[in-house]
C-alpha cells in the first residue's frame, strides 16, 4: 500500500485568504446572510462567494439553509458560521480528487482537451462579465483574471507588462497552487482544467487576450501562465459587443 497521505490537513489549520474573510463575515454577522450579502462585503464576485460558502459548509464551518419568508417570490439560500468543535475528524478530499482525477484519465478518450472544456465553463462563471458596451483593455482583464485566480486559493503575480497591440504579456507567475498534490501526478487534467479556467475568464470578460499555454513547474513552486494577444475575431466581438435585447 502506498504510505503517500491522502488525507486533507485538520481543520486547525488556516484557511486561504479569500475563505478566511468570507467565514470572518458569517461570524461577524448578527443573523444569516445570502450570497450576493457575503458578495458585497468580501468584495468578490458572487459565484465566488458562493464557492466559498459551499467550501465553508463542506468543511463544516459553516451551514446552508432555505430563508423563511411570508412574501412571494423564490426564497433565498442564506448561510451561517457555525461552531468549530464540530469539524473533528479527517477529510479526504484529496483522496476524492485523485480517485476522480483518475476516473476522467481513464473514462474518457481525449481527458486533457474535456478538462479544459469544463474549465472553460468554470472560468466563465467565475468571471465578472462586464456590462455590454464596457472596453476591457489588456491591463485590465490580466487585473481581473489575477482576482479570480487569487480569490480561488492561487498566488499569481502580475506581470511586469501586459502587452500592447500583437504584442504579448509576460507570462504570470504562479507560485502557489491549491491543487499541487493531485497536480503533480494528473498535470494532463489538473494543468488543462486550469488553462481551461483563465480561458473562461477572459472570454467572459471580452479580453483582448487568451491563455495560451501552462508551464508547470518550471520550478518547484513556480508555473508559468502565458497569455497571447487574442485571435482577430474574438478581438472583434470585444470591440463591438451586441446590444442587451
Amino acid at each position: 500500500m502506498s504510505e503517500q497521505v491522502l488525507t486533507d490537513p485538520t481543520p486547525s489549520q488556516p484557511l486561504r485568504e479569500s475563505r478566511t474573510r468570507v467565514l470572518e463575515i458569517l461570524r461577524a454577522a448578527q443573523g444569516p446572510l445570502g450570497v450576493r450579502d457575503v458578495a458585497a462585503r468580501a468584495d468578490l464576485h458572487p459565484n465566488t462567494a458562493r464557492f466559498h460558502l459551499d467550501g465553508l459548509v463542506e468543511a463544516r464551518l459553516a451551514t446552508r439553509a432555505t430563508e423563511e419568508r411570508d412574501q412571494p417570490g423564490r426564497p433565498r439560500v442564506v448561510y451561517r458560521a457555525v461552531a468549530t468543535d464540530v469539524t473533528d475528524g479527517l477529510r479526504s478530499y484529496r483522496l476524492l480528487s485523485e480517485m476522480l482525477t483518475g476516473l476522467v484519465v481513464g473514462a474518457l478518450p481525449h481527458p486533457e482537451q474535456a478538462a479544459v472544456a469544463a474549465g472553460e465553463t468554470w472560468g466563465r462563471y467565475l468571471a465578472d462579465r462586464p456590462a455590454p458596451l464596457e472596453r476591457i483593455d489588456a491591463a485590465e482583464a490580466v487585473r481581473r483574471l489575477l482576482k479570480v485566480l487569487k480569490d480561488i486559493g492561487f498566488d499569481p503575480a502580475p506581470p511586469a507588462d501586459t502587452g500592447a497591440g500583437d504584442t504579448a504579456p509576460e507570462p504570470i507567475r504562479i507560485r502557489h497552487c491549491p491543487f499541487r498534490e493531485i497536480a503533480e501526478h494528473h498535470r494532463q487534467v489538473v494543468c488543462s482544467l486550469h488553462l481551461g479556467l483563465m480561458r473562461g475568464v477572459l472570454a467572459e470578460v471580452r479580453a483582448p487576450l487568451s491563455a495560451e499555454r501552462l508551464d508547470p513547474f518550471v520550478e518547484p513552486s513556480l508555473c508559468l501562465a502565458h497569455l497571447a494577444p487574442a485571435p482577430p475575431a474574438a478581438q472583434a466581438a470585444a470591440a463591438a459587443p451586441s446590444m442587451p435585447e
